[in-house]
Order: C-alpha cells, then sequence, then structure tokens
C-alpha cells in the first residue's frame, strides 16, 4: 500500500474510511498542508484517477473550464462558478486547454459546521459579485508574489469568502453582475437582449431598467464597448489579422469593426495598431 499523509501531516495508508468508487483503485495523497488553510494556483488536463483527503478544498476558476465530479455528482466550473470536495470526499477533475484556479485547502479545524454543511449541499455554487472580487484581489497577490500570500492575509481572505459563498440567491443587480463577467469574458458569443435577459433571470424590459440603474446604459452600448475594448486590446497586443479580431469580439466582420472604431476614436483598427507600437 502506498504511503500518504494526512491534513495534519501524519503518514497512513490507504485513504480515509469510506466507500471507492466502483473500479477504481485508490490512491495515495502525499501533500501535507502546511497550515489550516493553504492556497495554490493550479491548471488541470486529462482525467486523473480519483482522489481524496482529510480536508475540505474549495476550486476558484480564475480562467477556462474545468470539470469537477465529487462522489458522482458533476458540475461544470468557470470563473462564474466555484466547486467544493468535502473533507474525505472521492473526487476527480479535468480541464481545457488554458485553465487557471485558485484552490483553497481547509482543515476541518477552520470551516465551521454549518457553512460546511452549506457548501456540501450544493458543491457547485455561483460566484457573485462579492465573491469574485474577493477571488480577483487573491489572484492579484498570488500573481504578483509568486504564490506566496502572509498567513494573516489568507486567514481573514477565508472567512469573508465562505460568508460570501454561503449567502442566500443573489438579489437581481447581482444576477446582472454576474452576466456582465460572463459577457467580459466572451464577448464574441452571439449576445443579443433576449440571451442576455434569460441568463439573469428578468424579462428584456427589467434587463434595459436594471442597466440604467447599475451601468447607466443600455444593454446593447455596454455590449458594444466591452467587444471594442476588447479588440483595442488584441490589436495592441497580437499580430492576429484585424478580420479575425473583429469576428473574436463579437463583430458580424471586419467592416463592422472599422465602423465602431473609427467612431469611438477617430482610427481604423490598422492606425489604432501601428499608434500602439
Amino acid at each position: 500500500m502506498t504511503r500518504r499523509t494526512d491534513a495534519r501531516g501524519a503518514v497512513t495508508c490507504g485513504g480515509v474510511p469510506g466507500p471507492l468508487p466502483a473500479g477504481q483503485a485508490p490512491r495515495c495523497y502525499t501533500r501535507a498542508m502546511q497550515s489550516s488553510v493553504d492556497l495554490h494556483l493550479r491548471s488541470y488536463g486529462q482525467p486523473g484517477e480519483p482522489d481524496r483527503h482529510d480536508f475540505a478544498q474549495l476550486v476558484l476558476p480564475l480562467r477556462g473550464s474545468l470539470l469537477l465530479d465529487v462522489e458522482g455528482r458533476q458540475g461544470m466550473l468557470d470563473p462564474l462558478r466555484a466547486g467544493f470536495v468535502a473533507p474525505g470526499a472521492w473526487h476527480a477533475q479535468h480541464g481545457a486547454a488554458g485553465n487557471r484556479s485558485i484552490i483553497v485547502d481547509i482543515g476541518v479545524e477552520a470551516l465551521a459546521p454549518e457553512t460546511g454543511e452549506r457548501l456540501f449541499e450544493r458543491p457547485f455554487a455561483p460566484l457573485g459579485p462579492a465573491s469574485r472580487k474577493l477571488v480577483e484581489f487573491m489572484a492579484l497577490i498570488l500573481n504578483a508574489d509568486s504564490g506566496a500570500v502572509p498567513p494573516p492575509v489568507v486567514q481573514g481572505w477565508v472567512p469573508l469568502l465562505l460568508d460570501t459563498l454561503t449567502l442566500d440567491a443573489p438579489r437581481p443587480a447581482s444576477r446582472l453582475a454576474a452576466l456582465l463577467a460572463r459577457i467580459e469574458a466572451v464577448p464574441g458569443h452571439a449576445w443579443t437582449t433576449e440571451s442576455m435577459a434569460r441568463a439573469v433571470g428578468c424579462s428584456v424590459s427589467r434587463l434595459h431598467a436594471l442597466f440604467r440603474e447599475e451601468l447607466d446604459t443600455s444593454p446593447h452600448a455596454w455590449l458594444l464597448e466591452q467587444r471594442l475594448r476588447r479588440a483595442r486590446e488584441w490589436l495592441a497586443s497580437t499580430d492576429l489579422a484585424i478580420a479575425e479580431i473583429a469576428l473574436r469580439a463579437g463583430f458580424s466582420e471586419q467592416s463592422a469593426l472599422t465602423r465602431a472604431l473609427r467612431k469611438a476614436t477617430g482610427m481604423t483598427p490598422a492606425a489604432y495598431r501601428r499608434g500602439q507600437q
């Protein structure tokens, strides 16, 4: 039997008590937690063997997507949806190319029972605006410090994150914020006011009201702004053909991007690119 270390660093064998998925051999976990809460940046590739450990785990995608299986319950995770693995739960995951996630290991002693129960009931939780702000904050620190975060920062950040993840269903404004983040991630999708309203869970007229109340603009104007912002980023930082940039940013063709950019900046895409070099 392969040796493993538990959450306290003690060496054990064969895993923790509990049923093993049918047809699967046990795999021992060899990484010990360094404290009651550990953070890691991680990417996932092809499916691997199921695993489990004596501590809870949060999976917070920063980019890309991955499929998480927890005791037979599956959920697709992305920057708008987090995953929770309870202590001792068998789990496996695999992701598309380019995925990147913050992994939060939480010792049992650092997880309040009621919080663990709520996350266990809803292991694939949507990330509302407050949660995403906390995740973005930690991502900046992890990237700036090459993965090293001062323990006091972690100890203060995790309880706040758990609180936001276990709040009741978000209000309409929160659903709008989730939609905005989704569009910012994939502006080239064929978004319409109807599909945006469906994503928020409201009528088209209510969607317009939310945009006016929260952003003082219309859904169409905000969408165009995001597409132009992404097109400008790609023009300045890549060698992609202008026609390809137009399609990736959500414009029907290169001429549509040219018209929109000229109206916004007075420049054609080619002129804008030259000005950024």
